[in-house]
């Protein structure tokens, strides 16, 4: 089961990749780890940085995509993104946190994508 988890976020990641860079985003990094965790897509968004959160599921079975990012992952996210601004000498950019969800049907023929910019704000 876990390695359908993982194949299934991979192939999400890869297929959101595309969508956003036909939405206009360059994408700057994909799957940055620190010691915090992981941000699946940090990406340029005319003059904001953004750190996406990719959420992909074929059915509803685990709920909401964008309701798996909770308190908890929020601010996981957001130490892993205080270490990319810090490494990256980012401090004076603008940057916020998206997370896109995608749902695709079993033949991966149809999907559908949901983008939330702003989802969430830095948490201290």
């Amino acid at each position: 089961m876990k390695n359908l988890k993982v194949a299934v976020g991979k192939y999400g990641e890869d297929i959101a990749e595309e969508y956003l860079k036909k939405q206009g985003y360059h994408i700057l990094n994909r799957n940055f780890r620190s010691y915090h965790g992981e941000i699946d897509i940090i990406a340029r968004d005319n003059l904001s940085i953004a750190f996406i959160e990719v959420k992909t599921r074929y059915n509803m079975g685990y709920g909401v995509p964008c309701e798996s990012v909770n308190s908890y992952k929020q601010l996981k996210l957001c130490k892993v993104a205080k270490y990319y601004i810090s490494i990256n000498k980012l401090s004076d950019c603008n940057f916020r946190f998206d997370v896109l969800e995608i749902f695709l049907n079993y033949n991966n023929d149809h999907k559908f994508f949901n983008l939330f910019k702003n989802a969430f704000y830095f948490i201290e």
